[in-house]
């Protein structure tokens, strides 16, 4: 039995649209503009300007790429679900939806773990001294460069839509003609079950993709648990000179 899914009036659909481009390209761009800030403190000699971009980072975290990233996640849902693309029936929708939700659970553990300790920590350090948290800001810059590569996967992922349909995105197409031409549906269901088999496998190019994402899931975890050590409570002096 073919049941017809609920769909977005077409103004409906571009308004979701607009939105979810908007926050995806906030999204980004926040996390851009988070990138830099960690590599300027990474390589600045200037104490003040340092606890600045500490102070700048949390806060852009909190106020921008948070809020943004659940807008992203959210209004992508809601344009799945409510058009013909379907959150499981196609393989890019389904494989951006996992990063993007991937993304979001890593960025709640990040601002409200690491970051948010080291804006404490700055905080509570002398003026002239800062804690010696290498290894966090070294981290930070490389997580924020690898959200930064993911954002544009997505992004990319969204503009080529590659790979096809799912299994079930093609038992959804069949039911679905099935339904339209009630007089050839059986004949029609026996020679796309016949054909099924050949099509199943995965595309090659989504295979590919999955080695590249776990590898890259892999590169994230090892981040992670080395940079877990970077948070001491040793303090480190900067001179008052400009950036390098």
């Amino acid at each position: 039995m073919y049941i017809r899914p609920m769909r977005m009036t077409p103004r409906l659909t571009k308004l979701m649209l607009t939105a979810h481009i908007a926050a995806s390209v906030g999204w980004l761009g926040s996390v851009a503009g988070f990138l830099v800030l960690s590599i300027a403190s990474l390589t600045s000699r200037n104490a003040e300007f340092v606890r600045g971009a500490y102070l700048s980072m949390n806060v852009l975290g909190l106020d921008a790429i948070v809020p943004l990233s659940f807008a992203a996640l959210l209004t992508g849902l809601v344009q799945s679900l409510g058009t013909s693309w379907g959150l499981f029936r196609q393989y890019w929708t389904l494989v951006k939806f996992g990063l993007t939700l991937g993304a979001v659970l890593l960025l709640l553990m990040h601002q409200f773990g690491a970051i948010d300790r080291l804006a404490q920590l700055v905080l509570s350090s002398r003026v002239g001294l800062l804690p010696d948290v290498r290894s966090t800001e070294t981290e930070l810059a490389t997580k924020a460069a690898l959200a930064v590569v993911v954002l544009l996967i997505t992004t990319t992922l969204s503009v080529f839509k590659p790979w096809g349909l799912t299994r079930y995105g093609r038992r959804i197409q069949q039911r679905r003609s099935a339904h339209l031409n009630d007089s050839r549906g059986s004949d029609q269901l026996v020679r796309s079950g016949a054909g099924e088999a050949a099509v199943d496998r995965l595309p090659l190019g989504f295979k590919i993709f999955l080695v590249v994402t776990v590898l890259l899931v892999l590169v994230i975890a090892v981040l992670g648990h080395g940079g877990g050590h970077g948070l001491g409570h040793h303090l480190r002096e900067h001179s008052g000179g400009h950036l390098r």
